[in-house]
């Protein structure tokens, strides 16, 4: 029945086989005789009792260091155990030979050797087997100098030649060793016998049944198994608490995906346009990237290195508010402060670790965008004021011309063209910088519609060519800024009258020093705010509504003076309000001879 399978049919089930099998049909066109189709490959499960190698980071540590308490503990009992077997070696036959040399100490030993015969019961032999019983030995055997037996535990080999060669105890050395002799192997030590006159007369051999080392060997490694045992344990303990430690610190993430998170930081840090400046514990740098390093100028000259990490925050750059905003000194959101002449908004995120994490924004841009919304609004203020003041001008002159009164309207024209035509003209003659003597007639104007009167100082004088237009521009358009809106502010030495409020330049040319002051009639400055003044973020005023935070224009006056090696300072007005002073050396070039000052050149 076995043989027609395969043949006509090939029995079997859609279930399990065995009785009742319902037969399936062979194919149409399978050949008889041949042999069935292998049955289609399944594909490989995973075995579940195979080994895989853990992919978290806790689990990958953890393994390696149960690896490493098991094979450290391994080589500790090992080293331990190999020189075990030869320290009890060498103290077994120290202790044979110390039962040997006691056995020779005997003074009546070698008078008995002389005169007794190798014989059963000879005095040599009680006094062997006195000492053997004493000591635990094994055997304690003594000979003449032919190696004949004196003494033995078997009292058969007494009066027979000894089986190990006693000549190195007879020529007078003491000897120990591992041997094997008539009773087994056994750690052995020997010593010369010598009479009163001190020759060698015989030799003493005590034994150490080896067994008993053995026994010691096999004894201590149940013992030190246990330590190591207990040592294993107390460091699988420790690796897993250490796992522990790691799995929460690494929020169970594999090596691949913290390289994978430390890539991605990296390409996300260098390429966002904000500049992100993280702190330690201690206020150290330990990260920045290319948009913090450009905003805060770190480069390898200021930095010593490509970024300053690992470098204090103050000592990388330098008191100020910047630093106290970064290390915390100073709290807030969306903060204000300058480096370098850039305006930065900074925001700080304190860490776990004591540490924080800052953002740095460039707000130069829209700083000076939003003051030329205010010079423009000013503007149109201004012009918005002479047109209403043309209206009643040319309504005026209408009315001067409709009465007759044709010489009254001539002076009252001329009044009025040549009043705004000699401001222009005074600050033209005064100033030969175009762009700082524009900055000057667009101030005047809006200082008249405020009703406010600016004008150069006496002696004013500034016709050398400047070195940097735009910079003078930026100091002289904030201190002015700053006294009109100063006279605008009721103080207790300030004007009631609107004559008395006044702004007053002064520009002058000292070699290719340049000294600009600017005077109001205005609240003025207390003593005790005059440094004050000049740092980032502060203000005696409110921000406006729809505006950043003010303090701004002040510390930029600083800063550009600083970058010319200059000063800024501050003091009280004869009759109240304050004097700024600004002096920017090498911020003109050598004048030539036609845009000297003479009258500086005779006051020198």
């Amino acid at each position: 029945m076995v043989g027609q399978r395969g043949h006509d049919t090939v029995l079997g089930t859609a279930g399990s086989p065995g009785a009742g099998a319902r037969p399936v049909a062979a194919e149409p066109g399978a050949v008889r005789g041949a042999a069935p189709e292998p049955p289609p490959a399944r594909p490989r499960r995973p075995r579940p009792w195979a080994l895989r190698a853990p992919r978290r980071m806790a689990s990958q540590v953890l393994l390696v260091q149960l690896v490493i308490a098991v094979g450290v503990t391994a080589l500790a009992t090992a080293l331990f155990l190999a020189p075990l077997s030869d320290q009890l070696d060498d103290q077994a036959t120290h202790r044979a030979l110390a039962v040997a040399q006691a056995m020779a100490s005997d003074e009546d030993l070698a008078g008995d050797l002389l005169r007794a015969a190798p014989v059963r019961g000879n005095p040599v032999q009680r006094s062997a087997e006195r000492v053997r019983r004493a000591t635990g030995a094994e055997y304690v055997v003594v000979l003449d100098r032919q190696g004949v037996r004196y003494s033995h535990t078997d009292p058969a080999l007494i009066g027979r030649r000894v089986s190990t060669d006693p000549s190195r105890a007879l020529a007078g050395h003491e000897v120990r060793e591992i041997d094997v002799g008539t009773l087994g192997r056994s750690a052995r030590g020997k010593t010369p016998l010598r009479d009163a006159d001190g020759r060698v007369i015989g030799a003493v051999s005590a034994g150490i049944r080896y067994e008993s080392v053995r026994d010691r060997l096999t004894g201590a490694v149940p013992q030190v198994a246990g330590y190591a045992t207990g040592a294993l344990g107390v460091g699988v303990l420790g690796a897993l608490a250490f796992s522990r430690v790691v799995y929460r610190r690494t929020r169970g993430l594999t090596f691949s995906d913290i390289a994978a998170l430390l890539d991605e930081r990296e390409a996300m840090l260098h390429s966002i346009r904000e500049g992100v400046l993280a702190l330690d514990g201690q206020g150290r740098v330990r990260l920045v990237n290319d948009e913090a390093q450009r905003l805060l100028g770190l480069g390898r000259p200021r930095a010593g290195g490509p970024d300053g990490i690992g470098r204090p925050v103050a000592t990388l750059l330098g008191p100020g508010r910047l630093t106290s905003v970064l290390t915390g000194e100073v709290a807030g959101t969306d903060l204000l402060a300058v480096r370098g002449g850039r305006v930065l908004v900074v925001n700080r995120m304190p860490t776990e670790d004591g540490g924080a994490v800052a953002t740095l924004r460039d707000r130069t841009e829209l700083e000076a965008l939003g003051r030329e919304l205010d010079a423009t609004r000013a503007l149109l203020d201004a012009l918005r004021a002479q047109d209403h003041e043309h209206a009643n001008r040319l309504h005026t002159l209408l009315g001067l011309l409709e009465l007759g009164l044709y010489e009254e309207a001539v002076d009252f024209v001329t009044e009025t063209v040549g009043s705004h035509r000699a401001t222009a003209e005074q600050i033209a003659e005064s100033v030969g910088d175009p762009l700082l003597a524009a900055l000057l007639v667009g101030k005047a104007t809006v200082a008249a519609e405020r009703g406010v009167a600016l004008r150069l100082a006496p002696g004013s004088r500034l016709l050398g060519r400047l070195v940097a237009p735009h910079d003078l521009v930026t100091v002289l358009g904030n201190l002015v800024d700053n006294a009109l809106e100063a006279v605008g502010v009721p103080g207790p030495s300030a004007p009631a009258g609107g004559e008395d409020r006044l702004v007053e330049v002064g520009l002058r040319a000292r070699g290719r020093t340049a000294e600009l002051t600017v005077r109001d009639t205005g609240a003025g400055v207390p003593p005790t705010q005059r440094e004050l003044v000049f740092a980032d973020g502060f203000s005696t005023k409110e921000a406006a509504p729809g505006r950043g935070g003010r303090g701004l224009g002040l510390a930029l006056v600083k800063r550009h003076a600083q970058r010319y090696g200059g000063t800024v300072s501050v003091a009280g007005a004869e009759g109240g309000g304050a004097v700024f002073t600004v002096v920017l050396p090498e911020a003109l070039t050598a004048p030539d001879g036609a845009a000297s000052d003479p009258h500086e050149e005779e006051g020198r």
